[in-house]
Formats: C-alpha cells, structure tokens, sequence
C-alpha cells in the first residue's frame, strides 16, 4: 500500500486541474504541464482534490500508485514556483556562456561544446555558476544532469561541474620520495 498514494491531493488555488483520457494538464499562473499516465491508475477529480485508486492490487501497480501521486504533486508544486539547479564550473579556463537557445561550455576540449536548451527551461549562465529553471522538475533535472556528464568532477582537484551544495570526496596525489 502506497502512502502517498492513499492521500488525497489538495488542489491550490489558481490552478485548474483537467483529466482528459489518459492525460492529465494542469495549469496555473506560470504555463501548463501535461503528462499521460496509464490507465492502471485512476485518477478522480473532485472539486479542489484528486484521489488516485489503483485498478489491480499487484505489485506493479502498487509502484506507479506513489509515484503518480508525486508526479501530479510535482507538476501542481511547479506551476506555482519554478523549479531550479545550480551547477558549479570549477577549473583554469573553463567558461560557459548562453547563445541564443544553446549552452556553450569551453572545457578544456579542443572544440566547444555546444548544448541545446529545451523548450520550457530558462538557463543563465553568470561567470562559473548555470542555473536552470523551468516549472517541469523531470527536465529541470535531466538536463541539469546531461550538462554536468560532459565534465565531472575529478577527485584530485575537483574541477569539472557540480551541483550547488554537492561534497566532492578528494583524493591524495602522489606523494614525493
């Protein structure tokens, strides 16, 4: 039994919540986010709450009743405050810079690597710190990810991308005779 699933989701205020088939969209004061789900899952709307009862009660289903239930929370959280990622740039030479709809990133490679930025994120680039932000917390994070697996952090000097707050566990070098 899902504990987040039992619950019933309160819907806040100004945000509209609309089932149609199997996708659900919900809209609020800053854009609309629209994602389907399967119909193992039912999802009733009811004034200002949505409860969510699962068809069968195997194990598959028990799994996908919590995480649509976070998923809707997700998307009802991010239609009223955008969601955001910082990433850290540490390393001689390493810059990044916005170009119209792409990243650029000069890492260290002989080439800039360019990035486009999805539609529905906004990503500022100021000295060595990205941010990006969007009201999706799923593309908010994959891209957030796919920015930071083009130079991870090395463990002797620490350079490479990293998430505002991460600890970066170091090593020792080599040690002289």
């Amino acid at each position: 039994m899902s504990r987040l699933g039992k619950q019933k989701l309160h819907i806040p205020e100004k945000t509209e919540v609309k089932k149609n088939g199997v996708a659900v969209s919900v809209k609020g004061p800053l854009g609309e986010i629209s994602r389907e789900f399967k119909d193992d899952i039912a999802i009733e709307i009811s004034g200002q709450e949505i409860a969510l009862t699962p068809a069968r009660r195997d194990q598959a289903t028990k799994a996908l009743w919590g995480a649509y239930a976070a998923h809707l929370k997700n998307m009802m959280k991010g239609v009223h405050a955008p969601y955001q990622k910082k990433l850290l740039l540490e390393g001689v030479g390493f810059k990044s810079e916005v170009a119209g709809k792409d990243l650029v990133l000069a890492l260290g490679f002989s080439h800039p690597v360019k990035m486009r930025i999805p539609d529905g994120l906004s990503v500022k680039a100021e000295k060595n710190v990205i941010t990006i932000s969007g009201i999706d917390k799923e593309l908010v994070g994959s891209f957030a990810a796919a920015v930071r697996a083009k130079k991870k952090p090395e463990p002797y000097k620490g350079k490479g991308f990293r998430y505002e707050g991460e600890v970066i566990k170091r090593k020792q070098g080599k040690k002289s005779a």
